[in-house]
């Protein structure tokens, strides 16, 4: 497994061996010793979620509050999805700055964002199945976001063709100034 580091500290890009032949392919999509020693620390995931979203749909930016906030380990099953870490945790070198990675099933890749960072997705393929892990159950009162397009964060998000499609509530997220304040 390949493993990048990211130019916000603890963000990690997963990149698993593929082998395929005219069958298809395999892989090891999660090993809990080589994560651990990626990261630095053991990791307990207790929660996996899976969404299916259509081309446009923005997902994010989300985050839980200590002390519910989730790591995430997120892929991408079926079609290929722009996936951004947003960093919001107090006194940090990269408070407010953001990495972004394309994630697709073609791919393979998987993003770690640790507790105390935002995340969203953009989704750039017809539809996608987007596939998470998380270290903390979801807890509706810790929940937060934060705007897409935010202009201190100013997320490069890519084109997909169509205007973003949001929730109400992450259309109404407020902006990095306003959850700071």
């Amino acid at each position: 497994m390949k493993i990048e580091k990211t130019a916000i500290d603890g963000v990690l890009v997963f990149e698993p061996k593929q082998f395929g032949d005219e069958r298809g392919f395999f892989m090891e999509s999660f090993n809990q010793r080589l994560f651990d020693d990626a990261v630095g620390a053991p990791a307990t995931f207790v929660q996996d979620n899976h969404s299916r979203s259509a081309r446009g749909v923005l997902r994010g930016l989300h985050f839980q509050r200590a002390p519910h906030a989730q790591g995430k380990l997120v892929r991408v099953a079926a079609g290929c999805v722009f996936d951004v870490a947003v960093d919001i945790r107090p006194g940090s070198a990269t408070f407010g700055r953001w990495v972004g990675v394309e994630l697709s099933a073609e791919n393979h890749r998987q993003l770690w964002i640790p507790p105390g960072l935002a995340h969203g997705f953009l989704v750039l393929s017809d539809s996608a199945d987007f596939l998470y892990k998380t270290t903390d159950y979801y807890a509706p009162q810790a929940e937060g976001s934060l705007r897409w397009d935010d202009p201190d964060i100013a997320i490069r998000w890519p084109d997909a063709g169509v205007a973003p499609v949001l929730s109400s509530k992450d259309a109404a997220a407020p902006s990095l100034r306003e959850f700071t304040a």
